[in-house]
């Protein structure tokens, strides 16, 4: 499940593009290019995002015991559990 829209996306890679323009960083010969390749790289950051979160409920969900979603000990877990997992990637 994609945590950004589509809209979201295409702002926010509007956002960068302007922004890289504005401040010189960078020039785009061809902007539409350049927004489509900001997008796609965007929804690619979105969607590691998804598969990374739902290896960390998987590990949760793995343990020998269960532990309640939203109690404070799953939330410790999760973040433990997704520090190790931006680790590995």
């Amino acid at each position: 499940m994609s945590r950004l829209s589509e809209g979201r996306i295409s702002h926010l890679a509007h956002q960068i593009i302007d922004r890289l323009r504005a401040e010189g960083l960078a020039e785009f010969p061809n902007n539409t290019k350049m927004l489509r390749e900001a997008k796609d790289a965007l929804t690619e950051f979105d969607q590691e995002e998804d598969r990374i979160d739902q290896a960390v409920r998987k590990k949760i969900h793995s343990l020998s015991r269960p532990i309640p979603p939203g109690s404070p000990e799953w939330e410790v877990l999760y973040r433990k559990y997704l520090e190790e997992e931006l680790r590995k990637r």
